[in-house]
C-alpha cells in the first residue's frame, strides 16, 4: 500500500499539468489556434530540443539495450491483432475499423505523456529506451496499421503508401532530434558552455510545457457515446497492453531499467494521432476521442498502480 501511495503522489503533479492546460482550454475566451500554436511550439522546438540536448551527452547516458524493441513493438503486434479480434467479434466491425480500433490499443502517447511521466518516475537513465521507442514508433505503428487497412481493402501492401508514412516519420521534429544529438555525441563534439546550459534549461521546463499542452489538446476532443466500444479499447490500452509488454520483457530476460520503461511507456494513454488515423480513413471518429479523453482521466490511477506493480518487492 505504501508503494502504491508513493506511485500516486509521484503521478498526480503530472496529470495535474494536464488538468491545469485543459482547464485553462475550456475558458470561454480561449482560442483554440492559441492550443494549436503551443502544441506546435513544444512539437517542434521545445521537447526537440530537449531530447537533442540530452542525446549529445552519450557518456552520462547508459547504453540501452536493443531487445526492447523486440519486447515493445513485438507486444504491440500481439495486442493489435487482439484488439483487431475485439473489434471483429465483440462489435461485428469492418477490416479498416478494426485496424483503427487495434491502433488505438497500442499507439501510446509517448511524446506529451510517456517522456515526462518516464522521466519523472525513472530518471534520465530510462530517457534512452524512451528515446529509441520514438524513433520506431511512427514507423513501426502506422505502417502496421496501414497494411492492415490495405489488406482489408485490397488484399495487398501499396508500396507508395510505406513510402510516404517513412518519409513523414523521418521528417518529424522528435525523431530528426534523437538522430541528430545521437550522431553529434557519437562523434566527440560538445555544444559551446553556454549554448549547453540555455538548452538545459529549455530541458528542464519541457515535460512540464509539454503536459499542459496536452491537457490543452484533450479539451478539444468531445466526449461522445459507444461507452461499450470505448471502454473496451481503454481496456486494451491500459489493462492488455502493459501486461503483454511486461510478459514479454520478462521472456527474453530485459535488464530492469529497460523493462521499467517500455512497461510504463505501454501504459500510457491513447495518442493523439490514432485520430489522425481514424480521421484518414473515416471511421471511429467518435469512439477514438472518447477513448483519447476517457484513457487520460483513467490513467489517473492506472499509471500509479503500474508505478507501484514495477516498484513492488
Amino acid at each position: 500500500m505504501g508503494v502504491l501511495w508513493h506511485s500516486f503522489r509521484l503521478s498526480l503533479p503530472v496529470f495535474g499539468l494536464v488538468l491545469v492546460g485543459y482547464v485553462i482550454a475550456s475558458v470561454p475566451w480561449w482560442r483554440v489556434s492559441w492550443s494549436t500554436l503551443v502544441s506546435r511550439l513544444v512539437f517542434a522546438v521545445i521537447l526537440p530540443v530537449m531530447l537533442f540536448q540530452m542525446m549529445s551527452h552519450p557518456r552520462e547516458l547508459p547504453a540501452t539495450d536493443g531487445r526492447v524493441l523486440i519486447a515493445y513493438f513485438g507486444s504491440c503486434l500481439i495486442v493489435f491483432f487482439i484488439g483487431r479480434g475485439i473489434a471483429a467479434w465483440a462489435f461485428r466491425m469492418d477490416g479498416v475499423s478494426q485496424s483503427v480500433f487495434g491502433l488505438g490499443g497500442i499507439f501510446s502517447n509517448v511524446v506529451l505523456l510517456g517522456l515526462p511521466i518516464t522521466r519523472i518516475a525513472l530518471g534520465d537513465e530510462a530517457v534512452p529506451v524512451v528515446a529509441l521507442l520514438l524513433v520506431f514508433n511512427a514507423l513501426t505503428l502506422w505502417t502496421l496499421v496501414s497494411v492492415s487497412v490495405e489488406w482489408s481493402l485490397h488484399g495487398a501492401l501499396n508500396p507508395r503508401g510505406f513510402a510516404k508514412t517513412a518519409v513523414n516519420v523521418l521528417r518529424n521534429p522528435i525523431v530528426l532530434s534523437i538522430v541528430a544529438g545521437t550522431l553529434f555525441g557519437r562523434a566527440g563534439l560538445s555544444l559551446p558552455s553556454l549554448i549547453d546550459k540555455a538548452l538545459g534549461f529549455i530541458s528542464v521546463i519541457a515535460g512540464p510545457v509539454a503536459l499542459v499542452a496536452l491537457g490543452l489538446e484533450l479539451a478539444g476532443f468531445a466526449i461522445r457515446r459507444a461507452w461499450t466500444r470505448t471502454i473496451a479499447l481503454c481496456s486494451v490500452k491500459l489493462v492488455v497492453q502493459p501486461l503483454v509488454v511486461w510478459a514479454l520483457a520478462l521472456a527474453i530476460g530485459l535488464p530492469r531499467l529497460e523493462l521499467e520503461a517500455v512497461v510504463l511507456v505501454a501504459s500510457m494513454a491513447v495518442g493523439i494521432n490514432v485520430y489522425l488515423m481514424s480521421l484518414r480513413f473515416q471511421v471511429l471518429q467518435g469512439e477514438i476521442a472518447s477513448s483519447i479523453v476517457l484513457s487520460n482521466a483513467l490513467a489517473v490511477l492506472t499509471t500509479p498502480l503500474v508505478l507501484a506493480a514495477l516498484h513492488a518487492p
